[in-house]
This record gives structure tokens, sequence and C-alpha cells, in this order.
């Protein structure tokens, strides 16, 4: 209950900084959000301090808490502040529908490379998968991924054609929520010309990686191949705690 009631802050504050509602960029004090809220000052807290991490706000020492200039202006494509870091819960694109389109679902035996990635022996197999991704209808992601049928035995392609992530959330009981992703461009390739809609002379953002479930075990390995106006990132790094 308590997760639920800081989140609902979070979305709140958001929405209303989306909205403009601060025009001198500074926030009200804790005591007073935790009135208009009707909350504890430590559900306040704990909303500040997450909005903080994601640097959505900073806070001044005895100025108060104020929005980043630079989160107004952003306008990447990929937010991971949610639970898990499916590319459904991530992507966010406002007023515009996402959808997937299955292209293959198979079971596979991996080879030496994957079996190193995922942790695997090489009597055990995995389903292999390619999806294409979309918006309005419009693809921009073509995904390519791996899991281990002993960590997911009811996978199925009904599933991989929505959110396999929060599938593993809500059937499954984890939660994917750790990552290790390399990140580059690469010259678009024929498959990416095809399915993307590219030019030859048109390049691909390319993320490869290993997806984490929250007990550390290793659950995916993918291979993202995105349209490069989609390939499209803010960052926010904080030192300050080492």
């Amino acid at each position: 209950m308590a997760d639920l009631i800081y989140k609902k802050i979070i979305d709140s504050l958001k929405k209303e900084i989306d909205q403009g509602k601060f025009p001198d960029m500074r926030l009200p004090d804790e005591r007073s959000l935790a009135e208009n809220y009707s909350v504890s000052r430590s559900s306040i807290k704990r909303a500040l301090g997450t909005m903080a991490e994601q640097g959505i706000i900073f806070k001044k020492r005895g100025s108060g808490t104020f929005i980043n200039p630079l989160y107004l202006k952003q306008d990447s494509y990929f937010n991971y502040s949610g639970k898990n870091l499916g590319i459904t819960d991530s992507f966010k694109v406002k007023g515009q529908k996402p959808g997937i389109k299955v292209l293959s679902f198979d079971v596979v035996r991996p080879d030496a490379e994957l079996q190193d990635n995922l942790f695997l022996k090489p009597s055990e197999f995995v389903y292999s998968f390619k999806r294409l991704r979309l918006i309005d209808d419009v693809p921009f992601m073509i995904e390519t991924g791996y899991i281990p049928i002993k960590l997911a035995p009811e996978l199925s392609e009904d599933v991989a054609s929505e959110s396999i992530f929060n599938y593993v959330e809500s059937e499954l009981d984890q939660e994917v929520n750790k990552t290790y992703l390399t990140i580059s461009a690469a010259p678009s390739d024929e498959e990416g010309q095809k399915l993307l809609s590219l030019k030859a002379n048109e390049p691909v953002g390319l993320m490869e990686g290993i997806f984490f479930l929250n007990d550390g075990t290793p659950f995916e390995f993918s291979t993202m191949k995105l349209h490069y106006k989609y390939f499209k990132y803010d960052s926010f790094v904080d030192l300050g705690s080492r």
C-alpha cells in the first residue's frame, strides 16, 4: 500500500510539472505537499527522493526543491522509471499507441555464446523469438530475444505478442529490473531497411544485452535494432553517494 501511495504522488507531480503548474520551477515544501495529498511526510520524502534519483527534480540545500529544466526539454523515447525494464512500459510517447507483431517464435538449442550469456548447460533449450515493435502501426524496432525455457515454461507466442516482462511480473511473481546493455549505431542491413522502412544510407541504433530477474538470474539475452529517429536517450548521473 505504501508503494502505491508514493507512486501515485510521483505520477501526480509529474503530470503537474508537464502541465506547467510550477512556473517558478519550485515545488512546495514537504509539509505543504503532505497536507495537499493527505499523506505522511515520509511518503512525500520517498516520492521526492525517487524523482531526484530520476533527475526530474533537484534539492538545493537551504533553498528548496526545484524542477530540473533539462527534464522539461527532454525528448528521449525511453524512460526507465517503472518496476521492470520492458519496452512496453519504458517507451513513452504521448497520445500514441504501442504495438507488437511476432515475426517468429521457436524453441532452439543455444550456441556456446548464448549458453555463456544465460548461464545455461549445453542440454538446456531456449525460446527464440523475433518481434516488430510499432507506434501507431509504424514499425520502429526489431527485437530478437532468447529466454531459457526453465524460467518461463508456459511462455507462448500469444504471450510474446504482448509484454513478456509484465507477464513475468503478473504470472511468475518476479521482476526484470536489472540489465547490462551495450548501445551503439551501425549501418542498416537488409532486414532493417525492409522492416523499418530505412534507406540504404540510413543507420540503425543497436542495443544488445542481458536482462536479469530481481534475484540476479539472467532471464533474457536480447538484441534490439531501432530506427535512428527513435534512438534518443536522456541520462542522469549522480556520483554523490560514492
